[in-house]
């Protein structure tokens, strides 16, 4: 079978520092030339491009290997694919010079290397060492802090369209000399190309982490970086089992606009979803729990002309929704108010009730008393959808549901991460009677009762 006229694999293998692989030889560039390449010349719907693991001859790479005809080129480079795509994929004639033609030597070398990994692998064993993939599970906060510390500083905004390191110290005003070990961490890292001492933002970069781009994550991203200082307490927390730290209402305004900030651009993401699975067209009154941005109720609002929406967050949170709501153009039928979810009435009357990214938050006891005050405020026939991380019986996956268990555990006094049986109980309990869980493509999903 041969779908396309080429196949191309490339090999990406990452090694461990300072065994030769195609990693540290630059297969991503040329993996990324490849790319961009066949598409300029509108060849993606002929020419297949896969990136693969090991092809055996690590000390020659950046290997690749194009199918039908089972050609191998060695030592590739990002000037080289320009050829390639011209000459081997359309004229038909493979660029002679990049060949490995003898089937022997290729078939010796890729023999030799695979024993020699398995050597290195029986003695590592024997040895006792630890695995790699464990070692680097075990560093990888280094690569995070340093990417964090870029973020809080905006360093990718002050290295810009090139600088060098003394020019960049003196926007952020850092220390010059630490500016650039960080400065070179981050070209190891991939965020950052570094040539004749200028540093250049890598495409990724510059469209997700440098002020004025249309997609720039960074306001968002330093709720993580807030996080950061959160986790380092996990093991206190894990001692007593509560967090250390203040709870949210008690944070300062730089906390609460990363952390609303973070939250809108998930929502804004996912809210097209959620509506479209819950429906708005027979929503005329809907209340948003803790609604943050008011990105939520902003898409209901914009998927139904007759709906209105009231949101309910902290006094803290009531500006910053204001200001989304009024650049989506809907405050006339989205309200905001301040009040605390966790003890005061809802009011009633509503079709909807809608919780996202709030139950985690809270104790069990308390999502029992929310959800039974979400029972009295509604209308007749309306449902309390709750949006969240529902964990599996076990509570053992999903992954990123696990883990941010542990996120709330060194976040809030009482805070976690629930089961689907456990919100189906609180449902039951507040009065509901027809509970269903909805599965969401990502990592949350629905409970719907009413």
């Amino acid at each position: 079978m041969q779908p396309f006229r080429f196949h191309v694999f490339v090999c990406d293998q990452q090694k461990p520092e300072g065994v030769p692989c195609c990693a540290a030889r630059g297969s991503v560039q040329v993996l990324e030339t490849l790319r961009r390449e066949v598409n300029a010349h509108g060849l993606e719907d002929e020419v297949q491009v896969t990136a693969c693991g090991s092809l055996g001859l690590c000390e020659h790479g950046p290997n690749l290997v194009v199918y039908p005809e089972g050609i191998w080129y060695s030592g590739v480079t990002p000037a080289d694919i320009a050829e390639i795509v011209r000459s081997h994929f359309q004229e038909g004639q493979p660029v002679e010079r990049l060949m490995r033609t003898d089937p022997a030597t290729v078939r010796g070398e890729i023999l030799g290397n695979r024993e020699r990994m398995f050597a290195a692998r029986r003695a590592r064993e024997a040895a006792g060492v630890l695995p790699d993939e464990l070692n680097d599970r075990i560093r990888a906060f280094q690569e995070s802090r340093a990417l964090l510390t870029a973020l809080e500083l905006d360093l990718f905004t002050a290295v810009g369209t090139g600088a060098g390191a003394t020019e960049v110290a003196a926007s952020l005003h850092t220390d010059p000399r630490a500016t650039e070990m960080l400065l070179n961490v981050l070209v190891s890292l991939r965020l950052l190309a570094k040539q004749d001492g200028v540093f250049h933002n890598s495409p990724q970069a510059a469209r997700y982490f440098t002020a004025g781009s249309r997609d720039n994550a960074r306001p968002a991203l330093l709720h993580t970086a807030h996080l950061w200082h959160r986790w380092s307490t996990l093991t206190d927390c894990v001692r007593t089992g509560t967090a250390a730290a203040p709870e949210i209402a008690d944070r300062g305004g730089d906390w609460t606009e990363a952390f609303i900030a973070a939250m809108h651009r998930n929502a804004s993401e996912r809210a097209p979803l959620v509506v479209r699975t819950v429906g708005a067209e027979k929503v005329r009154r809907m209340l948003d729990v803790g609604g943050g941005s008011g990105a939520y109720s902003i898409a209901f609002a914009q998927a139904n002309p007759a709906l209105c929406a009231d949101i309910l967050d902290l006094t803290t949170v009531e500006p910053i929704a204001r200001r989304h709501i009024e650049a989506a153009r809907v405050a006339d039928r989205v309200k905001v108010r301040a009040g605390d979810l966790r003890s005061d009435q809802l009011g009633e009357g509503y079709d909807l009730v809608f919780i996202s990214a709030i139950c985690h938050m809270l104790s069990p006891s308390e999502n029992l008393d929310l959800l039974r005050r979400c029972h009295e405020a509604l209308a007749g026939g309306g449902r309390v959808v709750i949006q969240d991380f529902i964990l599996e019986a076990d509570k053992t996956a999903p992954r990123f549901a696990a883990l941010f268990a542990l996120n709330m555990l060194v976040g809030t006094q009482a805070g976690s991460s629930y089961s689907e049986s456990e919100y189906a109980a609180w449902l039951g309990q507040a009065g509901f009677l027809d509970i269903r869980h909805m599965r969401l493509p990502g990592i949350t999903g629905l409970m719907i009762g009413s």
